[in-house]
C-alpha cells in the first residue's frame, strides 16, 4: 500500500494528511434523525479498545478500516447489557443501532463518530478498493450533530460504503470533490438511507 503526503492540506488518493485540529463546538441541538442525542450535559466520548467488538454486527472494531462510533445511554445496562457506551465498527452500524433503539424508546444521551478533521488519516488502496484509516482515541470523536458527512464515496470503511464525517465543512467538500459521494448533515440521515447503503455493500 503506497502513501504520499497531502499537499496544502487537500485530500488526494492514496495519501496521508494532518488536518488542523478543530474542537467540536459542543454537542449541539437535539437530533432530528432518530433522536441520536444532543444534550449540554452529555457524557464525553471514550477511547475504544482495539479488541472491542461492535455492538451491532460483532466484528472486532480495531481490525477494520473506516469511521467508528459510540452511543451513550442513561441506562446502559438495560440497552447495551453492560455499564458502558455502545461501540461500533462503522458509521453505518452506529446509525443502525441507534435508529433501532430509538424506535424502541431508548434515545442516547450522545452519539459520536470519527471526526476526520481532527486526525491524521490515510487512504490506502488494496485490490482496487480505497479504504480510510480508523481512529479509536477519544480525541478523534465529534458529536454527530457537528459533522458534515460524505456518504457513499469511493472510499470505504468496515462495512463497505461509508459515511465519513468532518467538523470542517470545507474539508468535507474537498473530500467529496476528490472521492465522490453526497454531502449530508446529520439531521438529514434516515434509516432508509442507512439500509440502502448496507444493502449496497
Amino acid at each position: 500500500m503506497d502513501e504520499q503526503t497531502r499537499d496544502e492540506g487537500r485530500p488526494r488518493d492514496g495519501v496521508a494528511r494532518r488536518a488542523v485540529l478543530i474542537g467540536a463546538a459542543g454537542v449541539g441541538m437535539a437530533s432530528l434523525a432518530g433522536c441520536l442525542g444532543g444534550d449540554g450535559d452529555a457524557p464525553d466520548p471514550i477511547t475504544i479498545e482495539g479488541e472491542q467488538t461492535c455492538d451491532q454486527c460483532t466484528m472486532v472494531i480495531g481490525q477494520h478500516p473506516g469511521p467508528v462510533g459510540q452511543a451513550h445511554y442513561a441506562d446502559a445496562e438495560a440497552v447495551v447489557g453492560e455499564d458502558r457506551p455502545a461501540q461500533f465498527c462503522s458509521s453505518l452500524c452506529t446509525y443502525t443501532y441507534t435508529f433501532e433503539r430509538s424506535e424502541a424508546g431508548d434515545d442516547p444521551e450522545a452519539t459520536y463518530l470519527t471526526d476526520y478533521s481532527s486526525v491524521e488519516y490515510s487512504i490506502d488502496t488494496a485490490d482496487d478498493v480505497e479504504e480510510i484509516s480508523n481512529h479509536l482515541e477519544a480525541e478523534a470523536f465529534a458529536a454527530v450533530e457537528d459533522l458534515s458527512l460524505v456518504v457513499d464515496s469511493e472510499v470505504q470503511g468496515a462495512m463497505g460504503p461509508s459515511m465519513i464525517g468532518f467538523t470542517d465543512g470545507d474539508e468535507a467538500e474537498e473530500f467529496q470533490a476528490d472521492h465522490g459521494g453526497e454531502l449530508y448533515d446529520h439531521e438529514d440521515v434516515t434509516s432508509e438511507l442507512v439500509m440502502s447503503l448496507m444493502g449496497g455493500g
